[in-house]
């Protein structure tokens, strides 16, 4: 099993065309992902890497049945995409693009409440699920079919828990980039459930970072629900200073909030194994399954 992709998973790209558009839907195409078609207003009816080019996402899901779509359109339209994805009620959408307004993706928010479909981003690497699909920017390549699930806001920090869980022999039913804006769609406490859910994950890692309370209700997410499969986490930004952001728009400690240290205690808290280097991540998880 898996989380969220699989090789059943039609996929479709909107802003297609474009150049790392193309570049990663090549790379997403080899790595056997089921690539149907692709969206670029006014290229409708062409065909690019062998695919047809739509006008409209709706037109693109009536004529290939695609259940996902990955965007990788420009900041300034990719609010009216991701509302174009719940528009047209596709139940996964994958955003990759970073720098998207907070206040279009409050808009983007508002639309999915009243909505079925899964956002994961924007401003993340996307998700691959080994050998079956793979949506966004990760390198296929350090992935291995296994039975970790992955969930992080940092990208770097993702490839090297997969490097570390491919490496030992571990791999990985699915990795979700959940992205670090302030204003994103699935959150831990979501992904965690799905992990949770998935007969064939064993265990799960978590890599978090200062700013918001994502990993504070993911502590207490854990320790109500008393899970029985073992937690592993490392968060980013221990000495981080107050008030600066660091990198993502979301990373920042302020106002006595969103502190490393504070999201560490609550981890802890909750039963979870917080490790205080990234090069600890597949030993301790491998560790707490044995």
């Amino acid at each position: 099993m898996s989380v969220l992709v699989d090789s059943e998973t039609r996929v479709i790209c909107q802003g297609f065309t474009g150049r790392q558009a193309t570049f990663y839907s090549e790379l997403a195409i080899a790595a056997g992902t089921r690539m149907v078609a692709g969206v670029t207003p006014g290229k409708g009816g062409q065909t690019h890497l062998g695919l047809p080019v739509f006008d409209t996402l709706a037109d693109a899901v009536d004529q290939t049945g695609a259940n996902a779509t990955l965007i990788f359109v420009p900041p300034a339209n990719a609010c009216e995409a991701l509302i174009e994805a719940v528009s047209s009620n596709i139940p996964l959408a994958v955003c990759i693009t970073e720098r998207i307004p907070v206040l279009d993706m409050v808009r983007v928010k508002k639309a999915l409440a009243d909505s079925s479909t899964v956002l994961v981003g924007p401003n993340c690497p996307g998700l691959v699920t080994p050998g079956e699909c793979k949506m966004g920017i990760m390198p296929s390549e350090i992935f291995q079919p296994g039975k970790i699930g992955i969930i992080s806001r940092s990208s770097t920090l993702t490839y090297e828990a997969v490097a570390q869980t491919t490496s030992i022999g571990l791999g990985q039913s699915t990795c979700v980039g959940i992205g670090a804006d302030p204003v994103h769609g699935l959150d831990f406490v979501q992904a965690l459930q799905m992990f949770i859910d998935d007969d064939d994950t064993a265990g799960v890692v978590m890599i978090g970072e200062i700013g918001g309370t994502a990993e504070e209700e993911a502590a207490n997410f854990l320790k109500e629900a008393k899970v029985a499969k073992p937690v592993a986490a490392y968060v980013a930004g221990l000495h981080a200073p107050a008030g600066r952001r660091m990198g993502h728009a979301g990373a920042i400690q302020q106002h006595g909030t969103g502190s490393a240290k504070g999201k560490i205690a609550a981890l802890r808290d909750a039963g979870v194994t917080v490790v205080d280097s990234p090069m600890d991540i597949g030993r301790t998880i491998d560790a707490l399954i044995e």
